[in-house]
This record gives C-alpha cells, structure tokens and sequence, in this order.
C-alpha cells in the first residue's frame, strides 16, 4: 500500500490591502503572504476507489465541503485516475483562523496524489489546479515569502525572510468567515495604511523592525469593530514589545512579530496563564511551502 506524509505550513498575512471589486465577485488585493512553521501533517495513502477523510478536529467535515477533499476529486476528475486515496490530516493549525488551514491542507493533496499517482504536473499547473478551489492554495503550494495580487492567486515571490518569531493568539471559541468579512468590507471606514512599497523594501532589507513597522490588514476595518475581543487581543499583543502586531487573513488570529523566539515563549507563558479563554502558538516565518515528510513505496506482493 503506498502513502506518503505532507508538512503543509500555515501562513499570516504581513500585508492586505482591498484595492477594489471584481466582476465574479470577489475583490481585488494586495497581499503579502508569508509561510510559518506552524503545519499540519497530511497522510495520503491510495486504497480502495473512493476518497475517504478523516480527521479528529471537531471543527474539520469529512465530506465533500472539505477541500482537502476537492483537491483529490479535482485531480481524479482532470487525470481521469480511478483508484481511491484516504486523506487523514493532523491538525495543528488552528481552525477558522485566517491561517489558511484548509487551504494549505489542499494544496499538500495535490502535491502529494501528483507524486503518488506519477501524474507529472508541473508546480504551476498545481497552482492553477489549486486556483479554481481557492485563493490561497496556489500560495500554500509554493509557500515562501510571495507578493499576491488579483484575487490573490497571481503571485512574485519575495526574498526569503531570514527566521522571524512569532507569537499568535485566537479567542478559542471564535471563528470569523472570511465570505462575511469581505462582503461587510464595502461599508468599513478606511484607515490609513503605509504603502506597500514600504514593506517591499523592509523583506529586501530582511529589516524585521521595519517589517512589523508597516503591518496592515484592510479587514481590521470590519472585523474589529463588530469583535471587540479580538480588538483587545491585537492591543494587548501590540504592547508585548515587539515590532508590530496584525490580524492574519479574516482573522480572528492575531499575531506579533518579535525579536526571539525565548522572547515569544516567555510571552506565551505569561498571556495564557492570564487569558485562558484564548489560545497562543509561538512559530516563525519560513521559507518552506508543502515538504514531502515521508514517502512509503508499494509494498511487495506477499
């Protein structure tokens, strides 16, 4: 029975801006999307002719509306495959959190089946695959630092960012959908945000100050006001003494990028134990988008 195991890393957003509407709906951005060590693991193992998931999150559906599950009924639908693969995925990355969880999980299917079924698919035919069941899948294929526009599936990659730490915090009974914070976007007021040239240059700088500097998240706009809670995490990371502190995605994960990783910890410690109502994770950024953690070859007829 051949499996393999997939690390699929979840990102923040450094930056994103709303810069208008789209005719399919969605809105144009400016994003920069950066990778953090916080994965989940992802086994795929092809047995029988069906898709089967499993997961023991509470939060993740095993059917159809998962898109892990997509990704491998997209690629059996385009490569015309007919065996089946079960998907078990290991969550690590918190759920509804604007980290792209489900995303990267799907991304870390279609590379793993395009191994596993020697389907020969190049990098950005995956992310183009990957496109047409999310906006952040073709990133979470790739991983990195990237520069995202359209509706953020046209990606440049950036400089890789030497390691940053990070400590994130999520209200453990919160989600936030990101269909919701987009639509309400429309009637948010409009904050001053530096210009993305700005933190342009601070990635080529590799200037982890100036980084925190100009983080800017356009959906703070919409999601702040209607959650307080979330508003007082980002003030009470924001005073922690690192570089800077933003929501991630349609949040309600906030993080803060600081100086060191003894530092995040020391921080962890002392938040959680204050506020157990929210859950914290200290990571750092990473260059590294779907790896390969472990390939299992067909065993031999017995």
């Amino acid at each position: 029975m051949q499996s393999c195991v997939l690390n699929a890393p979840g990102k923040i957003n450094l930056y994103l801006e709303i810069t208008g509407d789209r005719p399919d709906g969605y809105h144009r951005v400016v994003m920069v999307l950066q990778s953090v060590e916080l994965s989940d693991r992802v086994r795929l193992t092809l047995k029988g002719n069906e898709i089967r998931l499993r997961c023991e999150h509470p939060d993740v559906p095993h059917n159809e509306s998962n898109l892990a599950y997509q990704a491998a009924a997209l690629l059996q639908e385009r490569t015309g495959q007919e065996g089946g693969v079960e998907i078990a995925i290991e969550k690590q990355i918190p759920v509804g959190a604007g980290m792209a969880g489900g995303s990267t999980d799907a991304a870390a299917v279609l590379v793993g089946l395009n191994q596993l079924w020697n389907l020969g698919l190049t990098l950005q035919e995956l992310q183009a695959l990957g496109s047409e069941l999310g906006s952040d899948i073709p990133f979470c294929v790739h991983g990195g630092t990237m520069l995202a526009i359209g509706r953020g599936e046209k990606l440049s990659p950036l400089p890789d960012l030497q390691p940053i730490a990070a400590l994130l915090g999520k209200h453990r009974d919160l989600s936030v959908s990101t269909a919701w914070a987009y639509t309400h976007y429309k009637t948010a007021a409009k904050r001053d945000r530096g210009p993305i040239s700005a933190m342009l240059s601070a990635i080529a700088h590799q200037d982890a100050a100036e980084i925190g500097r100009y983080l800017y998240n356009d959906l703070e706009s919409v999601v702040l006001p209607y959650y307080p809670q979330v508003a007082q995490l980002k003030a009470t990371l924001q005073q922690a003494g690192g570089f800077g502190a933003t929501m991630s995605g349609s949040g309600p994960t906030v993080f803060a990028l600081l100086p060191s990783i003894e530092l995040a910890k020391a921080l962890q410690a002392n938040l959680a134990a204050a506020h157990p109502e929210i859950a914290f994770w200290v990571t750092q950024t990473s260059p590294a988008g779907i790896s390969m953690v472990e390939n299992t070859p067909v065993s031999p007829p017995a």
